[in-house]
């Protein structure tokens, strides 16, 4: 196995130690729950049949296609034909508890999926979804009860099947973190003067061509990474470079508790407008233990999901409503992770608040006979015939995590393996708070 990939496998567990808000004690907090009483266990139940009615019907009509097709109940190859629903929402099956239906899957993709097919494939996308998902169900299988090979986590099936499509989307002979590191270091090298990236870059002549700085579309994925990176291979060089741009982002972009969109060289706001895509912020913000910025920016988001039972693509501040050819929602993850991560970390019942109005929305807008639709327009409840992978691989995951508080996933570090492997020791099973001390 590849070094290139190794430093990927030993984490898979993140956890935000549990406090109270700043201010507040654990008894303060207990309290305020009783006024706001969501009954976890009973909405726990409720989104595991809705991850249930979804991907059954994905078995019966739509595999092996990518997705499901809800409104006529078929199935259509999206991102490269590579079955990517079984893919994405495999370890959800194990989240949920169905290790027999984890194994089986695990066999089919085996037998099933080939990469060696010509066909136009999104990187940033098969990257996510495909690699990221055999990666995560490598490292779930030994948990699964699934026989693995000497030399496990560094040899596996799943991790192969990883590595092939990893060197589809970068031939050659790739060493795949220096890669990845060189692509950082070079949006880090070609950011304004004030500290900011613009949100699309040509990558032949490290020329912007999209210049407005945020935190939505286009550079989202860059400021996740760049924490989730320091924590999972504890570089202090990525939390770093994050830090000075979230230096920026606030010196520029927010306003009110809002992040808008400026010109990167100028600091000028360029577009008013919160995108959904945004929504993961304050759940990153947590992650960084800043607590109270994160609290507000997501009342700000939950605001808008009550106000249209979701959030729209985008959504213009000032005029408090959705931006035209921009009003749908297709069952996006990003808010609801938001809510677990600041679940985890304050134990505020507002985040079981959104996940309740979440499963009501979602299942009293969305629900079809064969599926989940993504809703095309907010303002009338339109729906639209697709159910993209990540409704299974992420918002339902987060919503079962959000209201499952003893899923082994939440681990607070107490508890770890360690597997001894030929690159060092491998670190297993621990909790975010046990990774970083």
């Amino acid at each position: 196995m590849l070094r290139s990939l190794y430093p990927l496998l030993c984490l898979y567990v993140l956890h935000v130690p549990g406090r109270p808000p700043q201010g507040a004690n654990r008894g303060e907090v207990v309290a305020g729950a009783a006024a706001h009483e969501v009954d976890a266990a009973l909405y726990r139940e409720r989104v595991r049949a809705m991850f249930y009615h979804a991907y059954d019907n994905y078995l019966a009509h739509a595999f092996p296609y990518d997705e499901l097709r809800p409104l006529t109940c078929d199935g259509q190859d999206t991102w490269g034909s590579f079955s990517l629903t079984l893919i994405d929402a495999l370890d959800t099956l194990l989240i949920l508890g169905n290790v027999s239906e984890f194994q089986r899957v695990v066999d089919v993709l085996q037998e099933g999926v080939d990469f060696d097919i010509d066909v136009n494939a999104s990187v940033f996308e098969t990257n996510i979804r495909v690699v990221g998902g055999l990666l995560s169900a490598h490292l779930l299988s030994k948990k699964a009860g699934t026989e693995v090979e000497p030399g496990w986590p560094c040899s596996g099936p799943l991790l192969r099947m990883a590595e092939e499509a990893a060197r589809k989307l970068l031939p050659g002979d790739p060493v795949f973190e220096d890669a990845a590191r060189k692509a950082l270091k070079a949006l880090w090298k070609n950011r304004s003067d004030i500290g900011l990236v613009g949100n699309h870059i040509d990558v032949v002549t490290a020329k912007w061509v999209a210049q407005d700085a945020g935190i939505g579309a286009g550079v989202d994925s860059y400021f996740e990474y760049l924490v989730k990176g320091a924590i999972l291979l504890q570089d202090e060089e990525l939390m770093s470079m994050f830090l000075e741009y979230n230096k920026a982002i606030k010196n520029y972009t927010k306003f009110d508790d809002w992040y808008l969109w400026v010109q990167m060289y100028k600091g000028t706001v360029t577009m008013p407008i919160f995108q959904s895509l945004e929504a993961y912020w304050p759940g990153l913000q947590s992650l960084i233990g800043d607590i109270d910025n994160a609290m507000r920016t997501f009342l700000n988001y939950y605001t808008v999901w009550k106000q249209f039972g979701g959030l729209p693509e985008f959504y213009n501040i000032p005029q408090g409503y959705t931006v035209e050819k921009r009003e749908g929602y297709p069952l996006r993850p990003e808010l609801i992770e938001s809510a677990m991560y600041l679940y985890r970390a304050t134990q505020d019942p507002t985040l079981l608040e959104l996940g309740r109005d979440a499963v009501e929305s979602i299942e009293r807008i969305s629900k079809v006979e064969c599926g989940f639709a993504t809703i095309k327009d907010l303002r009338d409840h339109r729906l639209d015939n697709r159910m993209e992978s990540f409704f299974l691989a992420e918002t339902v995951k987060y919503l079962y995590l959000l209201f499952d508080a003893d899923n082994f996933m939440h681990n607070d570090g107490s508890t770890f393996n360690i597997v001894l492997t030929p690159y060092g020791e491998c670190v297993l099973d621990a909790g975010l708070d046990k990774i970083i001390s």
